[in-house]
């Protein structure tokens, strides 16, 4: 069964270009394309919080109606093509993907960030530009930023225990992120710890059907991976032994778990 069911949304067109969001901020991105062209625009307008970078600058502003804090980016392509596709997508995107996906994970209780809307915009040859919009996670930190030693809330140790209980999630759902590296997750301080949320999901891969054991396996090894190149760019701390420990961790709890699942 397909359980990345399409988000409560509406789309309106505002001049040559199409804006998607739910009812508490459609309003708002039709009001703010009409009057500034894109969201994007707009946004890197607003006075920044924090400095945020993706494959381009990423801008945080506030919705001016229902006042909602919001994380604005401008749709890019990633790999060998990308200095030739860029910013050109063809429809629908995958921003409405990301959304339903987005939706879908928070409704399974697995801790994503919350897709608010995007908006597409004419390109040449029948293509479309595009910027989506995400709830913005204050005070938080991903996971290569702890690693490095930049993020002062959390330390190492803590962040790498929470990124254990959402590796836990994402086996017990049968999600694997294919991309699942130290960018990728999140942590924020809660009123009872650190939480570790997983984003950029509109390339998960969800089967309940799949065994805990294999969604693990292959989560870890993208993140161990992902971590091991981080270590060779940045120099962070994080040795080999400590790499397996944590490995061997989450492979430990989940036999764990599923042993008490059997009584």
């Amino acid at each position: 069964m397909d359980r990345f069911v399409k988000a409560e949304t509406a789309t309106r067109a505002v001049g040559t270009a199409d804006v998607t969001g739910g009812d508490v901020v459609l309003d708002d991105l039709i009001a703010i394309v009409h009057e500034y062209d894109t969201l994007y625009d707009w946004a890197a307008e607003q006075p920044q919080p924090r400095a945020m970078r993706g494959r381009a600058p990423v801008f945080v502003a506030t919705l001016p109606s229902c006042g909602i804090p919001v994380v604005v980016r401008h749709g890019w392509h990633g790999g060998v093509l990308a200095p030739l596709t860029a910013d050109r997508f063809r429809r629908p995107t995958r921003a409405p993907l990301e959304m339903g996906r987005s939706a879908a994970l928070r409704a399974a209780g697995i801790p994503t960030t919350e897709v608010l809307g995007f908006a597409r915009y004419p390109a040449a040859f029948g293509l479309c530009h595009v910027d989506v919009v995400t709830r913005y996670v204050a005070d938080a930190a991903d996971l290569g930023m702890v690693l490095a030693g930049l993020a002062p809330f959390v330390d190492c140790e803590t962040a790498l225990s929470a990124t254990q209980r959402l590796l836990m999630q994402l086996a017990g759902q049968g999600v694997i992120h294919p991309d699942l590296n130290v960018k990728n997750i999140l942590l924020r301080p809660t009123f009872d710890g650190i939480e570790a949320l997983i984003i950029d999901v509109d390339v998960v891969r969800w089967d309940a059907n799949r065994a805990p054991v294999e969604t693990m396996r292959a989560n870890v090894a993208r993140l161990t991976r992902s971590v091991r190149k981080w270590r060779t760019h940045f120099g962070c701390d994080v040795t080999d032994a400590r790499i397996t420990a944590f490995s061997d961790a989450v492979t430990a709890e989940l036999s764990s778990a599923a042993h008490s699942d059997t009584r």
